[in-house]
């Protein structure tokens, strides 16, 4: 075991955890809520990134790496936000600059343009990856939620929220396109109790 360096610290045994800098807090704090709940995105987009690439190395004219790029970089953008909440007074500026979300909302676009025109309520499904997309969108919500709520305690940028809330958006539209370039139909919503196939 000798330089091997351990995954466990026990430092967090006693119910608290580190901000960055060295400061400890509870970890029943606002602030590790959102960033925990951002850390599960990140890691449902992970599956998402993972189900892509399994699908081109099993079916080479469906190219899905512009995709795989797209989300690989909101993580990497989710790792960000999270180190500026673990900030021990978090700043009222954004991580994220503002034109990163003018590149979101293109890629909405660019995703909704490929899908079949919206006429009904999608339920989440089709394929196993844009499946994950709505379990990534739900939680993305969850995120939403909890930035919000700290926002009420800690200076909070307003860029971040619009990101996140433009994320979950955009994993929609994802959702959408995938389906529609695999030529799956989405269950939809008839409200009446029933589903039927929209192509």
């Amino acid at each position: 075991m000798s330089g091997m360096t351990r995954l466990y610290t026990r430092t967090g045994d006693a119910g608290t955890t580190g901000l960055l800098g060295g400061e400890r807090a509870s970890k029943a704090d606002l602030r590790f809520e959102a960033i925990g709940t951002l850390d599960e995105l990140n890691a449902q987009l992970g599956i998402v990134t993972a189900l892509l690439r399994t699908q081109q190395s099993s079916e080479p004219p469906r190219s899905h790496g512009s995709i795989v790029r797209l989300v690989e970089s909101v993580q990497a953008d989710l790792f960000t936000i999270g180190a500026a909440l673990a900030e021990p007074t978090p700043s009222a500026e954004s991580a994220i600059p503002a034109a990163r979300i003018l590149e979101l909302e293109a890629a909405i676009d660019q995703s909704g343009a490929q899908a079949p025109r919206l006429v009904a309520f999608i339920l989440p499904g089709g394929t196993a990856a844009a499946a994950h997309c709505h379990v990534a969108r739900t939680v993305c919500r969850r995120a939403e939620r909890a930035l919000v709520t700290l926002a009420r305690e800690l200076p909070i940028s307003p860029t971040l929220l619009t990101y996140v809330n433009r994320l979950s958006d955009l994993l929609f539209a994802i959702s959408r396109s995938l389906n529609a370039a695999a030529e799956v139909p989405e269950p939809t919503w008839s409200g009446s109790g029933g589903t039927s196939a929209h192509h």
